[in-house]
């Protein structure tokens, strides 16, 4: 056979696949990948069991099951003020990932630069290099994981045609302000590039703050796609079901695109959301649902060596251990898998040029026993 020609010649097997492969290899604590090792609700699975009893197990409909698309743009429009169509501006997706794959293979052409953020989810750059674009990274520092708009608008060319944002943000946790909104808004002003914004964790915020929404901005709305997933908001991981929003010109090139992807999504599981979505407490509960166990998890290893600054969404929470060793962060993680049987993700790998900060991603959508194992390890290292 001839030598293939790799179209993603330096991308190798996802670090969550990894770490989640050798936790299972040594028995470790998996705290690693971010899916929660407890039950979804029981009402939603016997929805979904109700919807394939009565027949609902061919194709949905390109777009979406209607009245669920319906009652996401209800929902969208009571917590963000904003109106999208449910006929032209909601679109059904398998997962937020096969959102964000079809966004970038609908719009990136070869030349076109993509702003990201880097530490950065890492489906993004591989989606960008598919298709021919440009990634053009902005490094965000570890004392915060703010965003300096300065350097923002310095990448900012002629050739930009997408800037993609993730908040709350994985996997520091933390947040965009109304006041970022603001200084993105008014550096988008007056162009034609596309936003891409990442809000799969919009649930899941705390301290009281509210979740900064691109559809709470007319001048972000307008250009602007936001991803959201199911499987976050439902301890559903495993469902791979998502949604996208868009104006009606930019969903219609988006289906196009869609449409030759996967088609259509599970169709029994849609109609169980669109009843399940009908109740807003399913989901309003999970910010302080989630609080407590980050709180859970703080306080047990308040003692350890490992240092950390609450995060601030998200159900991920980065470590530093800085003040337990200089081995370098994959090293480490490494090492706290086969010797003392807990895995994280080492962050490096979501920065540019694989910056190692010495801090490590730990996930606690976890049950309080599992959380309490992991504090115990930890206190011991």
């Amino acid at each position: 056979m001839q030598n293939i020609n790799s179209k993603l010649p330096e991308v190798s097997t996802t670090i969550f696949t990894v770490m989640s492969q050798m936790a299972s290899r040594y028995n470790a604590l998996n705290l690693s990948q971010g899916f929660p090792n407890f039950d979804a609700s029981p009402e939603l699975i016997n929805l979904v069991t109700k919807a394939m009893q009565e027949g609902y197990n061919q194709y949905a409909p390109m777009p979406g099951f209607s009245p669920l698309r319906e009652i996401i743009a209800d929902k969208n429009n009571a917590l963000y003020n904003h109106s999208y169509y449910p006929e032209t501006e909601v679109t059904i997706t398998s997962g937020a990932t096969q959102a964000i794959f079809t966004i970038i293979a609908t719009f990136i052409s070869p030349g076109d630069e993509v702003i990201i953020f880097k530490p950065a989810y890492d489906s993004y750059e591989p989606s960008i290099s598919l298709f021919g674009g440009t990634v053009i990274p902005i490094q965000l520092s570890a004392s915060t994981y703010g965003v300096n708009w300065e350097e923002v608008a310095s990448k900012i060319s002629s050739k930009t045609k997408m800037v993609i944002i993730n908040t709350p943000h994985n996997p520091s946790g933390s947040v965009l302000s109304k006041e970022d909104m603001l200084q993105l808004e008014k550096l988008l002003k007056n162009t034609d590039i596309i936003l891409l914004s990442d809000e799969v964790y919009e649930h899941i915020i705390f301290e009281g703050q509210s979740h900064q929404s691109v559809a709470l901005y007319s001048g972000l709305a307008e250009r602007a796609f936001i991803t959201a997933s199911f499987g976050k908001t439902f301890h559903t991981t495993g469902w791979k079901m998502g949604y996208c929003l868009a104006p009606k010109e930019l969903m219609t090139e988006f289906r196009k695109v869609h449409q030759f992807n996967v088609f259509s999504s599970n169709n029994p599981i849609q109609h169980a959301l669109a009843t399940y979505l009908k109740n807003p407490d399913n989901y309003l509960y999970l910010s302080d649902f989630y609080q407590k166990k980050r709180d859970l998890f703080l306080s047990l290893i308040a003692n350890s060596r490992f240092s950390f600054t609450p995060t601030s969404g998200t159900y991920f929470q980065l470590l530093n251990y800085s003040s337990i060793t200089e081995e370098n962060d994959i090293t480490f993680a490494e090492r706290l898998t086969k010797e003392h049987k807990i895995a994280a993700i080492p962050v490096s790998v979501f920065n540019q040029n694989n910056r190692d900060d010495k801090v490590l991603r730990f996930c606690f959508a976890k049950t309080e026993d599992t959380l309490k194992k992991a504090a115990e390890i930890l206190c011991n290292i």
